[in-house]
């Protein structure tokens, strides 16, 4: 048995031991339900078994969404929306930008009058993420999000004391963090000395920028007018920041531990610069906190115990909200589906109370959408990961509605200037304006794969 499956199965058990609520009925006969998901296993893993157990009225069809592949010049909400019509789903899972789309031409069903026609508890629900998802649907509630992913800025509290650094707050500007992470020493060996920050889990001047300019709201390109705005002056401001910070000397650039060996699991837990007290800050995701509290129990001395988080970074002139949460699944109810009455019970189940318990026991990297179950017993500042509004990914805004090959291509553009400005082989001006004139030339169609495809098409005429 795997262990995915033995975590799922313990907490099926779990489950029905603690719920009193349930099926009150015995079934009069089964309704099939096709659910829009990665994968079967990934499905059960993540809902399936659960909900299975306590509703056997109900068969669950899995309809795949890896299947979703885009033919060459699609895009990928095309190739998803032909896929709809072909498998005819119940319910559907959306991004962001197919939830906006499907919910304005009206082919998604209105929960809002669902839940209150059951009296279904909304309030509970991070409100944060149904303003964001009303957001997209002009103020009407179409879909609902289970788990939500989150980052902050973990710090270590006795390094700040240590070296009389003011802690950090809620709703900081880039700038702001970067001059308190400054302020910690800067000499001493890589594998021993203090750092003042670990931005993420890639540090190159490509990440670091990114998420600087998508705090400010920035994007590379305008997909609608089909133009590049790399070169704005913002955007320099932006990759210029990253780089000097990358440059001073007092970001953790440590390299990817992902298949390094170890001879103790207390060698593994340490291996992490935050844990290991070489790092005064950090930016992670809910793992860190679970591994924290493991580090806690098994290393007992030697581990991390003064820590707290705070928000991540904003643009000082929009402070409450920010682009680090993410809210990769919306579910949603076809309009035209003929099982509703189905589909909003698997709704229901799996954004509800119930399931938001006893899924909050397992640390899979997302939080519950309901505010009770994202807490500790310590009283660290958890709502940090919640307090902002998600807004809408702005730095790579709309690239599902170009062809793959299109963003491809800018993506390995972006990823090859700046790492030639991070070597110092050009400016940071000149690099944005190299992204922006080759950008251009790509959504003109002009770029090297529309180049390979001319030459391609002349071979073959040969």
């Amino acid at each position: 048995m795997s262990k995915k499956m033995a975590i799922a199965l313990g907490l099926t058990a779990a489950l029905l031991a603690g719920c009193s609520a349930g099926p009150q009925a015995e079934p009069q006969g089964k309704t099939t339900l096709k659910v829009m998901y990665y994968s079967e296993d990934s499905f059960y893993y993540q809902y399936g078994m659960l909900f299975s157990a306590l509703y056997p009225d109900v068969e669950l069809e899995i309809v795949s969404a890896n299947l979703v592949k885009p033919e060459e010049g699609e895009t990928i909400n095309d190739a998803t929306a032909k896929f709809i019509r072909e498998r005819k789903p119940d319910v559907l899972m959306l991004s962001a930008s197919q939830y906006k789309q499907w919910a304005s031409e009206g082919k998604l069903l209105d929960l809002e009058a669902r839940a209150a026609q059951d009296k279904f508890d909304l309030a509970g629900i991070v409100p944060g993420i149904l303003e964001y998802i009303r957001g997209l649907s002009d103020g009407k509630l179409y879909g609902m999000a289970p788990s939500f992913y989150s980052k902050a800025v973990y710090y270590n509290k006795d390094l700040f004391e240590k070296y009389g650094v003011p802690l950090p707050e809620d709703r900081m500007s880039w700038e702001s963090l970067l001059q308190l992470a400054s302020r910690f020493p800067t000499d001493g060996e890589p594998n021993e000395r203090v750092y003042g920050l670990k931005p993420d889990y890639m540090s190159d001047l490509n990440n670091l920028s990114r998420q600087i300019g998508g705090s400010l709201g920035l994007s590379y390109f305008n997909v609608s007018g089909m133009r590049m705005t790399a070169n704005s002056d913002s955007w320099i401001k932006a990759v210029e920041t990253a780089d000097k910070a990358i440059k001073g000397g007092y970001l953790y650039l440590g390299e990817d531990q992902t298949n390094q060996m170890y001879t103790s699991y207390e060698e593994y837990l340490l291996q992490d610069p935050f844990i290991g007290g070489r790092t005064a800050m950090t930016i992670d995701g809910s793992y860190l906190t679970a591994q924290i509290k493991e580090a806690q129990e098994v290393l007992k001395d030697k581990a991390l115990k003064n820590w707290d988080v705070v928000t991540m970074p904003v643009d000082p002139k929009n402070p409450n909200v920010t682009d680090t949460v993410s809210v990769d699944q919306i579910l949603a109810i076809d309009v035209q589906s003929p099982n509703v009455d189905a589909a909003w019970k698997f709704l229901q189940y799996v954004n509800g109370d119930e399931f938001a318990r006893v899924k909050s026991k397992a640390n899979s990297g997302s939080f519950p959408v309901r505010t009770k179950y994202i807490n500790d017993d310590d009283r660290h500042n958890l709502q940090a990961f919640y307090a902002l509004t998600p807004t809408e990914e702005t730095v790579f805004k709309d690239y599902d509605k170009m062809p793959n090959e299109a963003f491809t291509e800018i993506m390995n553009t972006i990823a090859a200037e700046l790492s030639e400005a991070g070597k110092g082989q050009q400016t940071v001006a000149e690099a944005m304006n190299r992204i922006q004139d080759k950008g251009q030339l790509i959504l003109d169609g002009k770029g090297k794969g529309a180049e390979e495809a001319a030459n391609g098409a002349g071979s073959s005429a040969k």
